[in-house]
């Protein structure tokens, strides 16, 4: 009898620890699963955001109904939302696709001489840098030269403005990644091909917003030599024929707002600064080869103008906010165009969004409309201007219709019929 308690005393410890061993082996897997999907979203979510991505889905949400599934579920089921929250609506245009530029191009530079686009430098992958200068001719539709840049000129992020011949080159960054900028300067004669230098800028910047006016080459804003942080800086040196008639550049008023890629624009004597966000992609530390890691950005919408008073003031903001955008302009019949850019990033997952609107700043009436829809979302276009037409090149494109965060670097050229 006792042996028989002591039996069955025996079995039902065995299945109380069989059944422990069982419930513990299932929260370990739990938790290693847990881990495993934090850490591959975490890694998804920073390599979503450059150059060479391949894979990932778009999570741009249908707001209310992902705010209501996330505080139920503390996620968010990536199915249920849609690929267009950024989009605003406006006019379908007709986009004619024209000759490709000999290589693709992601925050390049361009600018327009009478009916030539010269397109400088750029990111042809996050590795690889562009150091040489390609030329389309608008009257042949075609591009029909090449020019070598100096060695020790940038490669990206630059600041740079044209007088009808001369062009000149402020600051950027020197090589792929994420690497440091340069304070170098420099001047292209478009006629006789030929590189000149000027006296550097008193600090190095990234991308700062950069015109002539008033006779002079200024300088405003863009990012610190970390990058990230967003500078106020204002210089401005006195330029004739492509030379610098001071030996230092002279300090201005600070723009009120700082950050790069932004479009500064001069019109009816005033200078404008547009867009443009504060922070941006920093070299990862020790890293050999500054990869770049993402840090927070904050994409604005405001729009400052200076004029004879010399102080700054604001201007009604764009329809929505958008950087990237320092050679996505043209200024036709009073009006600033802008093709594509960057808004600020999906509210949940926190992923850039494209731009897929030519938006349209009337100086007339100081107003902000969307002129029209582009054939994609696409980032740092390079745009010109000629005969009623509005091209654009270059860019990083979206990944398709449903989905405005950026892939495929790309170096296609179209154009579309304006009417203003």
């Amino acid at each position: 009898m006792a042996r028989n308690a002591g039996k069955r005393t025996s079995t039902k410890l065995v299945f109380l620890l069989s059944c422990a061993g069982l419930l513990g082996a299932a929260l370990i897997a739990d938790f290693l699963w847990a881990s495993s999907s934090s850490h591959s979203h975490a890694y998804a979510s920073i390599a979503s955001n450059w150059v060479l991505e391949k894979s990932g889905t778009v999570v741009v949400p249908n707001k209310e109904k992902a705010e209501a599934v996330k505080s139920k579920n503390n996620s968010v089921d990536a199915r249920i939302l849609s690929g267009t929250f950024a989009d605003l609506p406006g006019p379908e245009l007709k986009w004619e696709k024209m000759a490709p530029a000999p290589v693709p191009r992601l925050d390049g530079s361009a600018v327009q001489i009478k009916n030539l686009l010269y397109v400088f430098a750029g990111y042809g992958t996050i590795d690889y840098v562009h150091s040489h200068v390609d030329i389309y001719n608008f009257s042949d539709n075609k591009w029909v030269g090449k020019l070598d840049m100096p060695k020790e000129m940038a490669h990206s992020h630059l600041g740079m403005v044209t007088d009808g011949r001369y062009v000149y080159v402020v600051s950027g960054q020197y090589g792929p990644q994420c690497r440091g900028p340069t304070s170098r300067t420099f001047v292209l004669d478009t006629e006789t091909k030929q590189w000149q230098r000027m006296p550097p800028l008193p600090v190095p910047r990234y991308a700062p917003a950069t015109q002539l006016w008033k006779g002079r080459l200024h300088v405003m804003g863009g990012s610190k030599e970390d990058r990230h942080e967003p500078a106020l800086d204002h210089w401005s040196i006195a330029v004739e024929d492509g030379k610098a008639l001071e030996k230092e550049w002279r300090t201005e008023i600070p723009i009120p707002r700082g950050g790069p890629h932004r479009a500064c624009i001069v019109a009816d004597d005033r200078l404008m600064v547009i867009g443009g966000q504060e922070g941006d992609f920093m070299p990862k530390p020790g890293s050999p080869i500054f990869k770049c890691s993402r840090r927070h950005e904050v994409v604005y919408s405001d729009v400052y103008m200076l004029d004879d008073e010399m102080k700054w003031k604001t201007l009604p903001p764009m329809p929505k906010p958008n950087s990237h955008i320092e050679f996505a302009w043209i200024l036709v019949n009073n009006s600033i165009l802008i093709s594509g850019g960057t808004t600020e990033k999906n509210p949940i997952t926190k992923k850039m969004i494209l731009v897929g609107e030519v938006l349209r700043f009337d100086l007339n009436t100081m107003k902000w409309s969307v002129y029209g829809r582009m054939p994609y979302r696409i980032k740092t276009t390079l745009a010109g201007f000629w005969d009623g037409w509005l091209y654009f090149t270059s860019g990083q494109r979206d990944r398709g219709p449903e989905n405005p965060q950026p892939r495929k670097v790309v170096g296609e050229m179209w154009r579309t019929k304006i009417h203003l």
